[in-house]
Order: C-alpha cells, then sequence, then structure tokens
C-alpha cells in the first residue's frame, strides 16, 4: 500500500508493506509491531477526548516523548521504503528537511490507515 500525504506544505510519499517491520527492526533495532500498538494506543487515546476534559485529562491524553521518537522513526521509514532515492538515509537529516514541525496530528492518520490496510488479510478461510 502506497499513499501520498502533504505535512507542513511538503508531500510525503509513504509505503507499508511486509519488508517494513524488517527495515524498521534493521535501521532501529526495535520492533515496529510493538511500538505501533503504542503508538495506536495513544493516538486513540488523544482522539477520544472529550472536549470538556479536565486539565488532568489532557495531561494523560498527551504524547510521551517516546511516542514521538516512535512515530517519526515510524514515518522515516514509511517514507524511505517509498521513495529510497529521494529519502537520505539519516532520519534526523530527513526530519530537518521539514519547513517548521512534523506535525503527529497530520500524518499519524495516514500512517495508522496504512497499517491497517497492510495488515489485512486477503486469504480465504478453507474452514466452513
Amino acid at each position: 500500500m502506497e499513499t501520498t500525504i502533504t505535512c507542513g506544505g511538503k508531500e510525503i510519499k509513504l509505503k507499508a508493506s511486509a519488508l517494513v517491520p524488517r527495515l524498521y527492526r534493521y535501521k532501529f533495532r526495535r520492533d515496529m509491531i510493538q511500538d505501533m500498538r503504542k503508538l495506536i494506543s495513544a493516538y486513540n487515546k488523544a482522539k477520544s477526548l472529550p472536549e470538556d476534559a479536565t486539565e488532568e485529562q489532557r495531561e494523560e491524553a498527551q504524547f510521551t516523548v517516546l511516542d514521538l521518537e516512535l512515530f517519526e522513526n515510524v514515518a522515516y521509514i514509511m517514507a524511505k521504503h517509498a521513495s529510497p532515492e529521494e529519502v537520505p538515509s539519516d532520519p534526523g537529516e530527513w526530519l530537518d528537511s521539514f519547513p517548521g514541525v512534523f506535525s503527529i496530528y497530520e500524518v499519524l492518520p495516514a500512517i495508522v490507515q496504512l497499517w491497517h490496510a497492510g495488515a489485512a488479510t486477503t486469504s480465504v478461510s478453507k474452514k466452513n
């Protein structure tokens, strides 16, 4: 699965395939499946926050520094997979190429959608 999104006025191609978790593990020495679970959980918590939430609820629903780092790593791997020649080999250099802030709220929904689409099975069950 591939998609193109815009973040900070810059177009980003993202690609999710069976290779992405392996690229992620090789580059960051972490399990992408576990990291995506954490990210999706944090995203759902932030997204479901009611408008009349207390200050304590708002603080609990904030993304942690680790969440932000995981998000940047996942976005980088998916972008590098989609455009290997265009995306630098250093994630910091890639992030520095964005004017302004690399917004988790703009990019994470597309990443989650790609992740879920790639994880959906296309096989038909043989049990009846």
